[in-house]
């Protein structure tokens, strides 16, 4: 989101947003850009439903079709309400360095005509639901890695501690006043907070679960494609409210991030299936679909900060940079991630945000706060470069760390890992008693 409204704050609006009071005084709502942010916060919403739910089920086994759509709808009920309780005031509140403070605990003080001073022509309750959707897909985005295998009830412990004690932080850090923001890293929708977060966590998960029973030695191939496909079609429309509705309005950037979006994951879809067809002497319909996701990801953190060309690149960078590390890189290492989170969005997060930090154009990040734009190394500010370096380190650092810990510690609560007995049976019917006909 602009620098920012939402996301990277630029060192100079950081440190005026200091004696910021907690509602933007003087500043009206616009009803188009409000109009236009209840579509994009509508259409992010579905990218976890049915999206994801369908792109993830469509790739695991039928025995686990429905355990892992209802990892996504959990995710849903319980991220918004921890949200609404005190996860978007720890976000967006306040202006402390590592975390935001509680005058937002249950929406106190989130009226009717409040304002939160990083979207100052939507009303803050607006501004908060859309961060909530976020906050929703990057919690559903890590159960892909333990697709399988790991139990509904630890998947509940670990997603509402995950949430508070990486999601949250990190989201202040970036997108609230934090460190990083106002250090200057550029991340317009997501590439740290989102995808690398959710990545890095995916592997961490997937090492300490442990691969899945007959990973590597039996077939798991795909019960339906047809699902995954579908769901990345509402992955992509969904993608267009996601870093176009970072811009937090009806604007010039917005349509600027959404083309460089979409000629992102155009390009990782061709990419990858060319790679595979080179390799491997067919083009898949899971390679074509992985690759427009990889392609989606990648450009997520630099969609609003470079040119539609740009896009195209870093969707071809994308594209191969992911396919290599969801194959060699995962056969060299032998971790089992089941759906390839870390592969697609960590790899992807990674070299996204990278990326921004070479291509930043300083033509289309021009507001207010930043007069002249936030330039990259290819216009003349290699700073930035190293900027996004220590963005993706802290980010990574934090996430794997905190997240090995709260796996050990649900762990210590409740077994992580569905037993032997059940993975046979599969988990639709051992966890939920249900199963597809």
């Amino acid at each position: 989101m602009n620098v920012r409204m939402r996301g990277p704050l630029g060192t100079g609006l950081a440190l005026s947003l200091l004696a910021t009071p907690a509602f933007a005084q003087g500043q009206k709502i616009d009803g188009a850009d409000t109009a236009w942010m209840i579509v994009a916060t509508g259409i992010v919403l579905m990218m976890t439903l049915p999206g994801l739910a369908l792109f993830y089920a469509g790739m695991v086994r039928k025995k686990n079709v429905l355990a892992t759509m209802a990892q996504s709808l959990a995710a849903t009920a319980l991220v918004s309400i921890l949200w609404v309780i005190v996860g978007y005031s720890l976000a967006f509140s306040g202006s402390g360095a590592l975390i935001g403070n509680l005058d937002r605990v249950f929406l106190h003080g989130v009226g009717m005509d409040s304002i939160s001073p990083l979207a100052p022509t939507i009303p803050e309750a607006l501004f908060m639901l859309y961060q909530m959707t976020f906050a929703i897909i990057t919690v559903a985005l890590v159960a892909g890695s333990v697709a399988d295998r790991m139990r509904f009830s630890a998947f509940l412990a670990f997603s509402a501690l995950w949430l508070l004690v990486v999601y949250v932080p990190i989201a202040h850090w970036v997108w609230g006043n934090g460190f990083l923001g106002a250090a200057g890293l550029l991340d317009f929708a997501g590439g740290t907070v989102v995808h690398v977060n959710a990545g890095i966590a995916g592997l961490v998960a997937a090492l300490v679960l442990g691969a899945r029973r007959g990973y590597g030695s039996e077939n798991l191939a795909p019960f339906d494609l047809s699902m995954a496909v579908v769901g990345t079609g509402l992955l992509w429309i969904g993608w267009f409210g996601f870093n176009g509705g970072s811009a937090l309005g009806a604007n010039a950037r917005a349509v600027m991030a959404i083309t460089a979006t979409h000629l992102a994951a155009c390009a990782g879809a061709l990419t990858w299936t060319a790679l595979e067809w080179k390799l491997r002497g067919k083009p898949s319909v899971l390679g074509m679909i992985s690759g427009a996701v990889a392609g989606l990801g990648t450009i997520t953190p630099a969609s609003g900060f470079v040119l539609p060309w740009h896009g195209l690149v870093i969707g071809m960078v994308a594209g191969a940079v992911c396919y290599w590390a969801c194959t060699a890189v995962k056969l060299r290492f032998k971790y089992d991630d089941s759906l390839d989170v870390f592969g697609v969005h960590g790899i992807g997060g990674v070299t996204g945000t990278l990326l921004c930090g070479v291509f930043a154009a300083a033509a289309v990040s021009v507001s207010p706060a930043t007069p002249k734009g936030l330039p990259g190394l290819l216009e003349g500010h290699p700073m930035q470069l190293l900027i996004q370096l220590l963005g993706v380190a802290v980010t990574a650092l934090w996430c794997g760390l905190a997240t090995y810990g709260l796996l050990r510690l649900v762990g210590a609560l409740f077994p992580l890992r569905a037993s032997p007995e059940d993975e046979v049976i599969g988990l639709d019917v051992s966890l939920h008693g249900e199963a597809l006909q």
